[in-house]
């Protein structure tokens, strides 16, 4: 088994906005996991192991550990929370508490709302969630699930495929994705038609208020 401190290439660890996982040198601002992906070789072996998949805080607590650790979880990373989103990953009850119960209470009231007339409660089992992301993020081919819809429609913090490019719909307007950020991208015409990669329920949670963290590159221009 190989440390982090020997190893000369990178892990397939680096997750883009269709979820897929990337052996490249860059740097995310979350971490995340779907269980135990890799192998004693260090190598992905499964996309992943449970339908749970998260995102978690990159504290001072991670800097005790050696990625890919045997026997424990796969330790992924995402540029932003935009990005995550957009992969079909939600933010982990125990390190973001917080930001989980309201990722909670948005999901269920946008998607859900039957849920909270006939319950009184604002929010939905979570393991209910994440089986009805898994649904939207991955098809019977366990290819990524994907939708068109015009630009138009989409509300901020949504990711779309546009041509050969990765698109964020920023405060700012459109930004270009990358691994390593964002750059300005060209407004498109409203009805301009786009592959929708964030899941649909996030998309709906989007427009009823829930809000993405995005890095730091895609400021808005002054």
């Amino acid at each position: 088994m190989t440390t982090s401190s020997t190893r000369s290439a990178p892990l397939q660890n680096k997750v883009d906005p269709t979820g897929a996982l990337h052996a490249v040198r860059a740097r995310g601002t979350l971490m995340g996991n779907r269980g135990i992906l890799h192998d004693e070789r260090d190598q992905i072996v499964r996309r992943w192991a449970n339908k749970s998949w998260v995102t978690c805080c990159l504290d001072a607590s991670f800097q005790k550990r050696s990625p890919f650790t045997q026997g424990t979880y796969s330790e992924l990373f995402f540029l932003d929370e935009a990005t995550a989103y957009a992969a079909g990953h939600r933010p982990c009850r125990v390190c973001q508490r917080e930001k989980h119960d309201a990722f909670n209470r948005i999901w269920t009231a946008a998607n859900r709302p039957e849920h909270v007339v006939a319950t009184a409660q604002a929010c939905l089992p979570i393991a209910q969630i994440d089986a009805a992301l898994h649904a939207e993020r991955v098809g019977p081919d366990k290819a990524k699930r994907t939708y068109d819809a015009c630009i138009g429609e989409l509300p901020v913090g949504t990711m779309v495929q546009e041509g050969d490019r990765t698109l964020l719909l920023g405060t700012g307007g459109l930004w270009r994705w990358s691994f390593h950020g964002y750059s300005p991208a060209p407004a498109l015409p409203a009805n301009t038609r786009v592959r929708v990669l964030t899941p649909p329920s996030i998309v709906a949670a989007f427009r009823m208020g829930l809000t993405a963290e995005v890095h730091p590159s895609a400021a808005m221009p002054s």
